[in-house]
């Protein structure tokens, strides 16, 4: 009996259902995550956790119009060892925005707001920042521009004379190659002004290389700056200086 409905059906005398054969339209929605393993968090060229190692992770959610949103986070040291806030050990980011594409240009704009739990410190300012970001690409290459909303960036602020750093800016340019087989390069390179405190300007450059293994993708990469030791220095700890460290990261 299969055999002749089989039949049947080929020479089109018993017809199909016709919801057997439409595919199932694709969900304009898209949720992603992330997880890694670092021995050190570098931002911008500056340790973030006092040269020590990290654990991060996020979720991202994607609509197919070109929206998104998500949350990362990661744990850090600079915050309450350089006096910002007490019992601080985390960052948590916040971000949304919009991107697309026409042909192998690529644009993104958005906002993003570092936050870092703990309990705040009289006299001393906020080391939480929000900026808004605009980037471009084209094919594997890529360029960014964020600009400091918030009153202050990651806590700065000229005392003497009651200077804010609203407007402080950073400038970056990146490129990542795929040579195949799972290895890939890149190098980025960077500037980071700090509205009313020059002393903090830097330029930063990094190169790295990655290989996917297949349950998740390994790099290794060398980080510099030309900071000034004498302001990025906390607690003992030079944490803008060069640096090398190793990276698991998994996305899912």
């Amino acid at each position: 009996m299969k055999k002749l409905v089989h039949a049947l059906v080929l020479t089109g005398l018993v017809g199909v259902p016709a919801f057997a054969m439409a595919a199932e339209p694709a969900s304009p929605h898209t949720l992603t995550g992330n997880m890694t393993l670092t021995s050190d968090y570098v931002f911008r060229g500056v340790s973030q956790t006092q040269n020590g190692p990290a654990i991060q992770g996020g979720i991202d959610y994607a609509h197919a119009s070109g929206f998104y949103v998500g949350t990362w986070a990661s744990n850090v040291a600079w915050v309450e060892e350089g006096g910002y806030k007490a019992d601080s050990s985390m960052e948590i980011d916040l971000y949304g925005g919009y991107k697309g594409s026409l042909g192998d240009v690529g644009y993104d704009v958005g906002a993003i707001t570092y936050y870092y739990p703990g309990d705040k410190i009289s006299g001393v300012k906020t080391p939480d920042t929000t900026e808004v970001y605009l980037g471009g690409s084209w094919k594997f290459l890529s360029a960014k521009y964020s600009y400091v909303v918030s009153q202050n960036f990651i806590g700065w602020y000229d005392y003497g004379l009651d200077k804010k750093t609203q407007g402080s800016n950073y400038l970056e340019l990146n490129a990542s190659y795929d040579l195949g087989n799972g290895w890939g390069v890149m190098g980025h390179v960077g500037h980071q002004k700090v509205k009313n405190l020059s002393d903090a300007d830097y330029t930063d450059w990094k190169v790295g290389v990655s290989k996917d293994v297949g349950f998740g993708v390994v790099s290794l990469a060398y980080s510099d700056t030309n900071a000034d030791d004498n302001v990025y220095t906390i607690a003992g700890e030079k944490i803008a200086d060069g640096r090398a460290f190793v990276s698991f990261s998994k996305s899912f």
